[in-house]
């Protein structure tokens, strides 16, 4: 079952990023965040290989599922294998304005059908024990985001739906790149907490140029709950204060050592399995953002982990350069 609070503080889920690898690391950082998978499609489930796709560690948990579709038979398929793969939440992507999402009719393009969104969610609900939340835009393209989300959230509500999580600018589908929709359109908290104080009965979580956990907790403030995005990608390191500012969880604040010693182990037993080195430090770059010594921490890392036989001690050499040459040996 959801944890208690979960959505409090998450992690966006985010394509190309948010891999089973990236939830390990990001783990080590916060026990309570709500981590999110990448985007899969209901199709790639239910045509491909399910068992791996669906693959986590059971010290991901708490960890929800996002699923991209617009069939409601096939997102009710989807979310049951999510759902017996062990997973505590199913989260509809309304949000992504990717070219190849918008090719498949979903994703953002959906802002524009909320009564096909709400079938999506009342036929995973009839499937599931688990909550099943959408995660949107304020709008799309032309529309006046100031009537069509309310309008949307009461739609899909009905279904029932009782948690959305708002990323807090327009998509636009036309004119725009996946990129520079995620920057470009304006942020519009204020409409994210219009809706909330209109929906008082419903969990709203607020999404989008959140720069780390004091930001988050002020603009969410009269909110449920925010989800962080970018900045934990890029900036991880701010996941530290998650466990004590968000959850009230004194003393639970990483040490930089125990992490890179557990990714270490972790890497270690993922390569034995044939994973290579660079598909798991490729996500922790950021770790040491903004610290002396982060660039030949990079460097090291980007050079060396992609080489054949490369191991654990390819992580501690880079380290070396940051918490110094002793550890490096």
């Amino acid at each position: 079952m959801e944890p208690v609070n979960a959505h409090r503080f998450s992690i966006a889920p985010m394509m190309d990023w948010t891999d089973r690898h990236c939830r390990f690391f990001h783990r080590q950082l916060s026990c309570h965040a709500l981590l999110y998978t990448e985007m899969i499609t209901a199709k790639a489930l239910i045509h491909g290989d399910a068992e791996k796709l669906l693959h986590f560690d059971a010290s991901e948990y708490p960890v929800a599922v996002q699923l991209g579709g617009a069939e409601p038979d096939e997102l009710a398929q989807a979310a049951k294998l999510a759902e017996d793969a062990g997973y505590g939440e199913i989260n509809l992507n309304v949000g992504c304005p990717s070219d190849r999402v918008q090719s498949g009719a979903f994703g953002a393009a959906l802002m524009a059908q909320p009564e096909l969104v709400a079938e999506c969610v009342a036929a995973m609900q009839t499937v599931v024990s688990v909550p099943v939340t959408v995660k949107c835009r304020i709008g799309i393209d032309e529309q006046e985001a100031e009537q069509s989300l309310p309008a949307f959230i009461d739609i899909v509500a009905a279904a029932p739906c009782k948690t959305f999580i708002i990323h807090a600018r327009k998509a636009w589908l036309k004119g725009l790149s996946p990129k520079d929709n995620r920057t470009i359109p304006p942020l519009d908290y204020d409409l994210v907490r219009t809706i909330k104080a209109a929906r008082p009965d419903l969990r709203i979580i607020l999404n989008g140029g959140l720069a780390d956990v004091d930001h988050a907790l002020a603009e969410s403030a009269a909110l449920d709950g925010a989800m962080l995005g970018r900045a934990a990608y890029h900036t991880p390191w701010v996941l530290a204060d998650v466990d004590e500012k968000v959850f009230g969880k004194s003393g639970q604040r990483p040490d930089p050592e125990a992490v890179l010693e557990a990714m270490m182990v972790y890497a270690g037993q993922q390569i034995a399995k044939g994973v290579p080195l660079h598909a798991i430090t490729r996500h922790i770059l950021g770790l040491f953002a903004g610290e002396p010594g982060a660039r030949a921490w990079r460097r090291t890392l980007s050079e060396d982990a992609p080489r054949p036989g490369a191991g654990p001690e390819v992580i501690a050499r880079a380290a070396g350069a940051v918490l110094g040459e002793s550890w490096a040996a």
